[in-house]
């Protein structure tokens, strides 16, 4: 089969159930708006916060599948059964800084100036998805390692489960009935912890009973913690995890800046930011099928079929990634309005929507990069770029663009203006990845232990 097949067919799968984990803060951002402008402003600035830290965490996580893949295509499933065991002493760790964080976010929330009657509803949200924290970051090893030995159907299938049951928990948790009272978003967080601990609990139940799975025998009592094997993983996974954080935060902290403009302003960009981390899960859905065949080839010693791949998964990203900001383009005005029947908020979206589909181009091409950098474990440099360009230019050309002004001109004081600052950055960062990537497909391979 041709690597733009199996590219394919993997991206596909691992986008199906993406777009089913995506959907579920779709259904959130639509339950939340139909409860009231308030309850979706909670939403914006809660799920902010969550986001950041639970992708922070992650991606270090996240970042095992090069390993995991380039033990697959070595031929040494018991290595990936005892790295995996090893990979829980991590997550448990994740787990309780991720804790630590959403209990206390007010410091945070006081920082990034969120408006005194926002934050109680905030505080309520995070603090039932800190319960939620620990089954999703379980469930992401699970989907990291079936990422790596080819088998995204496996997950998907929980994913699209997890969607069933989403969608009516947080209709009724949000808006009340059958003898439940109303709790807008904080209801919409209770029926995220209840899908994700029923995801987890059935993720383990198939490692302990599928077959396929047999042969790493993940299920061997759990060695001690190997220490060398941990720093290596952390030497990959936490500028790994570090740099996903940047790109994340430098994103979703513009909710938290943009909550000073007022509830419309904060309602409007949440529903900006809900279709642009849909659009999302297409070059993100590639660059995982892509980065699990490179490091697939690399641990078999095809450093040429990796290139082929490496090829196959950038053309594919950047084509669909045409069509789909295309689409948002011609359709700006009329989108927003699937999500809120306020007009006001409808009509402030509608222009983010346009840097919505510009951003979206740059974002395919650094997102295969970044995923695809790390089979080569180059990482630490893209560090240093995303904190630069994202956080400086983007974040803090956008802030200082909407506040005080940039370069002669006044300020513009709506969401308009992070945007604009965050696709320029966005498009600096691609014009860099793409020849750093390049140079590290041409090295040479280090000779095998």
């Amino acid at each position: 089969m041709s690597e733009l097949r199996l590219i394919a067919r993997h991206a596909g799968t691992v986008l199906a159930g993406q777009l089913a984990v995506m959907a579920f803060g779709v259904t959130d951002t639509l339950v939340a708006g139909r409860h009231s402008p308030e309850a979706l402003a909670a939403l914006a600035v809660g799920s902010a916060v969550y986001i950041s830290v639970y992708v922070g965490l992650m991606g270090v996580l996240q970042a095992l599948l090069p390993v995991w893949a380039e033990l697959e295509g070595a031929g040494r499933p018991l290595e990936v059964g005892r790295s995996v065991r090893q990979s829980l002493y991590l997550c448990a760790v994740a787990s309780v800084l991720g804790i630590g964080v959403l209990v206390q976010p007010e410091a945070l929330l006081r920082w990034t100036g969120v408006p005194d009657e926002l934050r109680a509803d905030v505080g309520h949200y995070l603090q039932v998805l800190a319960l939620a924290l620990p089954p999703a970051l379980l469930f992401r090893v699970y989907s990291t390692l079936n990422q790596a030995l080819h088998l995204p159907r496996l997950v998907t299938w929980l994913q699209l489960a997890g969607l069933a049951l989403k969608v009516p928990l947080s209709m009724w948790w949000a808006w009340g009935g059958a003898g439940v009272a109303a709790e807008g978003a904080t209801g919409c967080a209770w029926a995220t912890l209840a899908v994700n601990g029923a995801m987890a609990a059935l993720a383990v139940l198939m490692l302990s009973r599928q077959t396929v799975y047999h042969p790493y025998r993940l299920w061997k009592r759990p060695e001690p913690p190997d220490w060398q094997q941990l720093g290596q993983f952390l030497r990959l996974g936490l500028p790994a995890g570090l740099s996903i954080l940047v790109e994340v935060t430098s994103f979703t902290l513009m909710a938290l800046f943009i909550a000073r403009l007022g509830t419309t302003a904060a309602a409007s960009h949440q529903i900006a930011a809900n279709l642009m981390a849909v659009l999302y899960m297409v070059p993100l859905s590639i660059a995982i099928a892509t980065s699990a065949r490179a490091s697939y080839w690399l641990g078999a010693r095809q450093p040429a079929h990796a290139r082929q791949a490496i090829r196959t998964g950038l053309l594919l990203a950047l084509g669909l990634a045409t069509l789909c900001s295309a689409t948002v383009w011609l359709g700006h005005a009329g989108l927003p309005r699937l999500y809120t029947q306020q007009a006001e908020v409808a009509n402030q979206a509608a222009p983010l929507l346009v840097w919505v589909a510009l951003y979206h181009l740059f974002d395919a091409a650094q997102t295969v990069c970044v995923f695809v950098l790390r089979c080569y474990r180059v990482t630490v440099v893209t560090l240093v770029v995303y904190s630069t360009l994202l956080w400086g230019a983007g974040l803090g050309g956008g802030y200082w663009l909407a506040y005080r002004g940039l370069a002669g001109w006044a300020p513009w004081a709506r969401p308009d203006a992070f945007w604009a600052g965050s696709t320029v950055a966005l498009a600096a960062v691609a014009a860099i990845f793409m020849p750093l990537l390049w140079r590290a497909v041409h090295r040479p391979m280090v000779p095998a232990p």
